[in-house]
């Protein structure tokens, strides 16, 4: 499956960036305040509409942390994604290291309204 826009969605359409986690229960902490770290920078770029760190109160779902950033257009997030590098890079930060380093696992997409 395509992390792209399905070609019948104009390039100025909504996006959405969902990501979850199963996290440990003694790395949920840790995860969430990276998470909301990463969330400040998000939502002070252009086009970024909402933003929110959110974790599971209940249900049968392996997931217990979700991240959601609702985007304007693929531009917004084609920039918002060099932003972050560039701040990983300013940071020394590695995501796949630290979700291994947690012991946390992550299912991340982008999705659209669907039709």
């Amino acid at each position: 499956m395509s992390n792209t826009p399905a070609q019948d969605h104009p390039a100025t359409t909504p996006l959405y960036r969902v990501d979850k986690f199963a996290v440990p229960a003694h790395a949920v902490d840790a995860l969430v305040a990276q998470m909301k770290h990463l969330q400040a920078t998000l939502q002070a770029q252009p086009g970024c509409l909402q933003a929110m760190v959110l974790t599971q109160r209940g249900g049968p779902g392996r997931f217990n942390v979700l991240t959601w950033v609702e985007w304007t257009d693929q531009a917004s997030v084609d920039q918002a994604a060099a932003a972050m590098q560039r701040q990983f890079a300013a940071e020394g930060f590695d995501p796949k290291a630290f979700l291994q380093r947690l012991g946390a696992e992550a299912d991340l997409g982008l999705y659209h309204a669907a039709a």
